[in-house]
């Protein structure tokens, strides 16, 4: 089992940054891999970015890519997400994620999920 705690999400004026925190708890953090996903109101879950084991390979979303940055601490058993130049359409609930072996973009292939942080961007 991994547990998963998200924690940085707020309010924030559109073009301002956040920084969110996923910390993990149970097997070995630096088997898996990461993935941040959202949910905004009404709409699916849909993939935001992804980090490997080792933090050497990263993927991102078209919608986010030049703005949001997937990175991990190992030894803190802790995955980030920072996100800058914040919009209106980033606005939702922010869900960390893990499963063994490489990043994927489908929410199904996830095996833990946190609980979620509210991320709500202003305009």
């Amino acid at each position: 089992q991994v547990q998963l705690v998200e924690s940085g999400g707020g309010l924030v004026q559109a073009g301002g940054s956040l920084r969110l925190s996923c910390a993990a708890s149970g097997r070995t953090f630096g088997n898996y891999a990461m993935g941040w996903f959202r949910q905004a109101p009404g709409k699916e879950r849909e993939f935001v970015a992804g980090i490997n084991w080792s933090g050497t390979g990263t993927l991102h979303a078209d919608s986010v890519k030049g703005r949001f940055t997937a990175f991990r601490d190992n030894a803190k058993n802790t995955v980030y997400l920072q996100m800058n130049s914040l919009k209106p359409e980033d606005t939702a609930v922010y869900y960390c994620a893990a499963r063994p072996s490489s990043v994927m973009v489908q929410a199904g292939a996830y095996d833990y999920w946190g609980q979620g942080t509210r991320v709500t961007v202003s305009s």
